[in-house]
C-alpha cells in the first residue's frame, strides 16, 4: 500500500471498528503496526480522532424523546447562552447558527415532562428573547459518520 491516503484509511478502518487493534489495522492497511501506532499519534494530535467513545443508544437508555430547540439571542449574549446550554447534560448538541434563530440545541430526555423541565430552565434566561421547540417524531438518521473520500487532498 502507499501511504498517499493512510491516515484516510485509517480513520475509515477505524469507523468500521474503533476498537481494532493496531496489529489488525496494520494487517488490513498493509502497514507496520509502528507506522499504524505513528500516524494514530499524529491524528489524536491534530484532533481529526478526539477519542474513542461507546455510540450509545438513547432510546434504548430511556432517553427516548429528543427535543430540538431554536434560540434567539439578546444582543451579544450568544457566548454566554451556549456556554450554559453545552453544560446542560442532556444537551448532546448546540450549535451557533445563521438564520432567524442564533443557536439550535438538541436534547435528550426521559419523557416530555423532563423535556419541559429542562426546557423551561433554560427560555427562562433573560438573555433569550424567542424560542421554538420542535419534538422529533421519528430519527430517521442520528449520529450516523461517514467515511472519508481519499480522492482530492493530501494526508
Amino acid at each position: 500500500m502507499t501511504y498517499e491516503h493512510l491516515d484516510t484509511d485509517l480513520v475509515n478502518e477505524l469507523l468500521n471498528d474503533g476498537r481494532a487493534s493496531l496489529r489488525s489495522l496494520a494487517e488490513e492497511l498493509d502497514v507496520s503496526v509502528t507506522t499504524v501506532s505513528n500516524h494514530l499519534s499524529e491524528l489524536e494530535d491534530e484532533n481529526v480522532i478526539r477519542g474513542y467513545t461507546p455510540v450509545v443508544d438513547y432510546d434504548s437508555a430511556g432517553y427516548d424523546v429528543t427535543a430540538v430547540m431554536q434560540l434567539k439571542a439578546e444582543g451579544d449574549a450568544l457566548p454566554e447562552i451556549t456556554d450554559s446550554l453545552k453544560d446542560h447534560r442532556q444537551m448532546i448538541s448546540v450549535y451557533e447558527v445563521t438564520g432567524d434563530y442564533d443557536v439550535i440545541a438538541i436534547g435528550k430526555f426521559k419523557n416530555t415532562d423532563d423535556m419541559n423541565e429542562e426546557i423551561k430552565s433554560i427560555i427562562t434566561d433573560p438573555d433569550i428573547n424567542r424560542s421554538n421547540t420542535s419534538i422529533v417524531l421519528n430519527a430517521v438518521a442520528e449520529n450516523e459518520q461517514f467515511e472519508l473520500d481519499t480522492d482530492g487532498g493530501s494526508d
